[in-house]
């Protein structure tokens, strides 16, 4: 019988990654996570997870995340890695004004590094000079690398730690000093992530880019659908700022699809991502409001509720 095959996850306990783990392990895979303390309780769920006892194996980080993705590519050419799958972001890609109007945003556009510092969107520089550098890392060194783009990623945590995306979606259900912007939010569900991470992986054929980023919907629709099915939450005040009869330019995931990636529907999202908070308690934690969230740059949705 052939040995499993063997793959790494950095940030092993993690949002993405602990599914991701899940998937692998559920694939037969030997996984290798790494984790800043492997005796901390907020990786205990790892260890619990079906085939964790046979296939899976806790590493402490040994080189700070600081010092960025190149230490970690570094790594994977000495290694002689067949590989390597980069988790980006459409943080990368979004921020382009010189992008034709109403044309679709697909895996050629890049977001402007002069515009993002313009308009201090700090964590949208960080992700396009990282995943920039991983690219010119690849092609110097001959490092076959592929890269995903999430958007916003929403969906039931395996992690006990409340991320900064469920945050935002408590938020949503629960109201607070701040109303939001009607505006788009582009939306990918957390189990499909880790099925194109696998899947890009997978692929001999999968190379360069890929964006995942299958639904899109603005603030005053997301509402108008979570309250139909949970009516009694205080909900987040809404301010429209979106002009609905101006075209809106979508990201596209059509490459990712045409690879086999076939991505839940945005109800299933959103609601199995209610369901798990209302379970877990996240939504009975007494307060009547929702603590306003620690978001990076990308999600100015903010405004005071008085103004």
């Amino acid at each position: 019988m052939a040995p499993p095959r063997r793959v790494c996850v950095t940030g092993g306990g993690g949002y993405i990654a602990s599914w991701l783990v899940k998937l692998l392990l559920s694939r037969g895979y030997a996984v290798h996570a790494t984790v800043r303390d492997p005796c901390d309780s907020k990786n205990a769920h790892l260890m619990q997870l079906d085939g964790a006892a046979e296939n899976l194996r806790l590493s402490e980080v040994m080189v700070p995340a600081v010092k960025g993705t190149v230490n970690i590519l570094e790594v994977c050419s000495s290694m002689k890695v067949q590989k390597a799958v980069v988790v980006s972001s459409t943080s990368s890609v979004h921020f382009n004004p010189s992008w034709p109007q109403g044309k679709p945003k697909d895996e050629s556009c890049w977001s402007d590094k002069k515009v993002c510092a313009q308009h201090e969107l700090w964590y949208c520089l960080a992700k396009t000079v990282a995943e920039e550098t991983a690219w010119e890392y690849a092609e110097k060194n001959g490092l076959n690398v592929v890269t995903i783009c999430p958007c916003i990623v929403f969906g039931p945590q395996l992690q006990p730690v409340v991320n900064t995306s469920s945050e935002l979606l408590v938020y949503v259900l629960k109201g607070g000093p701040n109303a939001m912007n009607d505006m788009l939010w582009h939306i990918v569900d957390v189990r499909d992530v880790a099925d194109a991470l696998l899947l890009v992986y997978e692929k001999p054929e999968s190379s360069g880019r890929y964006i995942s980023a299958p639904n899109y919907i603005t603030t005053k629709a997301i509402l108008d659908l979570l309250k139909k099915t949970y009516p009694d939450y205080n909900y987040v005040n809404c301010k429209a700022e979106v002009d609905h009869n101006s075209p809106i330019t979508p990201i596209s995931s059509a490459k990712l699809r045409n690879l086999g990636w076939k991505p839940r529907e945005l109800e299933e999202t959103l609601l199995d991502s209610i369901e798990y908070y209302r379970k877990t308690g996240i939504l009975q934690d007494g307060e009547e409001e929702g603590h306003a969230c620690r978001l990076p740059d990308l999600f100015r949705f903010f405004h005071a509720a008085e103004e």
